[in-house]
C-alpha cells in the first residue's frame, strides 16, 4: 500500500466527499471524530456506508472516534468492508488491541478476510500515549503505519500554543515527532508526518514535507485537496534518485558488504535506503 498523501475528508459533507474520489491522494480518511459535529454523526456514518458502495481509485481509511466512547461504538456497528481506520487519542498500543478483537468479530459477523482491516494510530495525542511510544515495539495486530498529531497533545499539557516564536514546532513537539518517527520503525511500519496547518502556506508544506522525507517519514497527513499534490511531489523519488540508487544497487551485485562509488564509502544501510527508492518507484509505476 502506498501511502505518500492522506487526506483527511469531512463525513458529514457530501459536497466533500464527492470531490475527494478526483483528488490524487493515495488515501483518504472520511472523518468521523474531530471535523463533524455530535449531531452530525449519525448522517456521515450514513453517507461513509454510501461512499463505500462505489470503488474508489485511492485506499480508503476512517477515523472513527476513540477507542470506548459511545460514538465509537456506534463507528463500529455500521462501518465494514473498509480498507482501515484511522485510530485518535489511543493512549497505548492496548486499545489497538481492543480494536482488533473487535474488528474480527465484525469480519467473522460479514464474511470478510481476517485482519483485512488495517490500523493507523494517531499515536501521540495524549500524555499518557506519548510515554507509550515505546510499547510499539511489540507491535499490535493491523498495524500498518503510525502517524502523530500535536494539537490535542498541546491542549491535554495545558500549552499556550505548540509552535515557538519562529512558527516552528517548539522542542516538546518535536521531541514526540521524533520519538513517533522511532516507534513506527521499531514496529516495523512506515511514518506518517502529521498535518501542515496552513491551507494557504504552499512554501512552507513543501518545505515540511522534504524534511519529513528527508527525516524517515514515507507520506503525510492533508486537510485540504491543494496540499495533495505537493506532499505526493515530495514522497516520490525524483528520476536523479532512482538513477542514483540503481547504481548503489549495481555496486553492490558482486555480493561486497562494503564497497564504494565516486569515492564514498558505501555499506548495508546504503543499500536498503537504495532499495526501498527502488521498491517505491516501481510501485508508482504500477499505480
Amino acid at each position: 500500500m502506498i501511502l505518500r498523501s492522506l487526506l483527511f475528508v469531512p463525513a458529514d459533507s457530501e459536497k466533500k466527499l464527492a470531490k475527494a474520489r478526483a483528488v490524487p491522494a493515495d488515501a483518504l480518511i472520511l472523518d468521523l471524530e474531530d471535523s463533524v459535529a455530535p449531531d452530525n454523526r449519525a448522517k456521515a456514518r450514513a453517507l461513509v456506508c454510501e461512499f463505500l458502495k462505489e470503488k474508489s481509485a485511492q485506499s480508503i481509511f476512517v477515523r472513527i472516534n476513540p477507542v470506548g466512547s459511545a460514538d465509537y461504538k456506534a463507528d463500529l456497528a455500521e462501518i465494514a468492508a473498509v480498507a482501515g481506520l484511522v485510530v485518535p487519542k489511543p493512549d497505548s498500543p492496548d486499545a489497538l488491541r481492543a480494536l482488533d478483537r473487535a474488528l474480527t468479530q465484525i469480519e467473522n459477523a460479514h464474511g470478510l478476510a481476517p485482519g483485512g482491516i488495517k490500523l493507523i494510530p494517531i499515536a501521540t495525542e495524549t500524555p499518557a500515549a506519548v510515554l507509550s511510544l515505546m510499547d510499539y515495539r511489540n507491535p499490535p495486530p493491523r498495524l500498518a503505519a503510525l502517524t502523530w498529531g500535536a494539537e490535542d497533545l498541546s491542549a491535554a499539557l495545558g500549552a499556550a500554543t505548540n509552535r515557538d516564536a519562529d512558527g516552528e514546532f517548539a522542542f516538546t513537539y518535536k521531541m514526540v515527532r521524533s520519538l513517533a518517527l522511532i516507534a513506527a520503525k521499531a514496529a516495523g511500519v512506515e511514518a506518517i508526518e502529521t498535518v501542515h496547518a496552513d491551507m494557504r502556506d504552499a512554501k512552507g508544506l513543501e518545505r515540511v514535507a522534504r524534511t519529513a522525507r528527508r527525516d524517515g517519514f514515507s507520506g503525510m497527513l492533508a486537510i485540504h485537496p491543494d496540499q495533495v499534490e505537493i506532499i505526493n511531489a515530495a514522497f516520490t523519488p525524483s528520476p536523479e534518485d532512482v538513477a542514483e540508487a540503481g547504481r548503489i544497487v549495481a555496486v553492490f551485485a558482486g555480493g561486497a558488504g562494503v564497497t564504494s562509488l565516486d569515492g564514498n564509502m558505501l555499506d548495508a544501510p546504503h543499500l536498503k535506503r537504495a532499495e526501498n527508492i527502488l521498491a517505491l518507484a516501481e510501485s508508482l509505476k504500477r499505480k
